[in-house]
């Protein structure tokens, strides 16, 4: 049995991930039929695998039982526990719709990895230096622009419906690039980045995409998902089922499973939740600046 290790980037393009490395490609527009099996276990940290082989929730985004989910933690830049690495860090500006924005980092070996992990549709480099230069200039930039540390994944969706085009999306990344530059204080530790908009609708498959019916709200054992690839961002599959609804499969809800292949008319068998409202999922970040 195959075990999923979630939805994951690389070379630009999005992958179903197994345990033990094997990849296998998600193409836009191609059928996707999978049974979910033998319950969900944890994945593991780093390549490590669970000590006790523990079985995780559902409905869990993480795939990783407590004890792995604090080891995992532990080891991440975000916990600022890492202080002395030495390799280079960078600073950015992601972008995922009208009046949605973050400052983040992430290690320059990682390119722009991180982005399409987050499901980011625009983005743009500020500075790159030091680690804990780069923390501090991302906390600077974030209390003088007024931006959160986190965009909801249901912001997002609604967001990637109908997006403006790719010139509108680098018209208000440049923009804000210009003013974060404003900013002083994070200048004379990190060094600023000339300008240049990377836009990933293309990467995700981002076109005229219907309004959203739902998500799934997590796999159960014996559970179906069928239908057809719309577009990838992040770690969401965005699918139209056989009854013509635009549903959204999170892949962290696969990491864990046990995957099969079913038949592509097998009906679709796992829990889904409706779309929040519109509205409700486009409020949240009240301005920029």
């Amino acid at each position: 049995m195959w075990r999923s290790g979630g939805i994951g980037w690389a070379g630009g393009a999005p992958g179903l991930r197994w345990w033990g490395g094997r990849v296998s490609p998600v193409a836009y527009g191609r059928p996707l039929a999978l049974r979910a099996v033998g319950g969900r276990a944890c994945a593991g940290v780093r390549e490590n695998p669970c000590p006790t082989g523990a079985a995780v929730p559902e409905r869990s985004t993480g795939g990783l039982c407590p004890g792995c989910a604090r080891l995992d933690r532990a080891h991440s830049v975000a916990a600022d526990t890492f202080a002395d690495d030495p390799r280079p860090y960078r600073v950015y500006l992601a972008w995922f719709g009208p009046g949605t924005v973050k400052v983040g980092i992430t290690g320059e070996h990682r390119g722009s990895v991180r982005l399409l992990e987050q499901g980011a549709v625009a983005f743009c480099w500020l500075g790159r230096g030091p680690l804990m230069a780069a923390r501090r200039t991302e906390e600077v930039l974030r209390q003088a622009l007024g931006v959160p540390d986190r965009v909801p994944y249901e912001r997002k969706r609604a967001l990637r419906v109908a997006p403006p085009d790719a010139a509108a999306r680098r018209g208000e990344i440049e923009e804000l690039y210009g003013r974060a530059l404003g900013v002083g204080g994070w200048g004379e530790t990190l060094e600023a980045l000339p300008f240049a908009a990377y836009d990933h609708g293309d990467a995700f498959g981002l076109g005229e995409l219907p309004a959203l019916d739902g998500t799934v709200t997590g796999l159960v054992d014996g559970g179906t998902v069928t239908g057809r690839v719309l577009a990838a961002a992040g770690p969401d599959l965005h699918l139209r089922d056989p009854g013509g609804r635009h549903l959204v499969l999170d892949g962290r809800l696969l990491a864990g499973w046990g995957l099969e292949r079913a038949a592509e008319d097998d009906p679709w068998s796992v829990p889904v939740a409706p779309a929040p409202r519109e509205a409700d999922a486009r409020t949240g970040q009240e301005g920029l600046f």
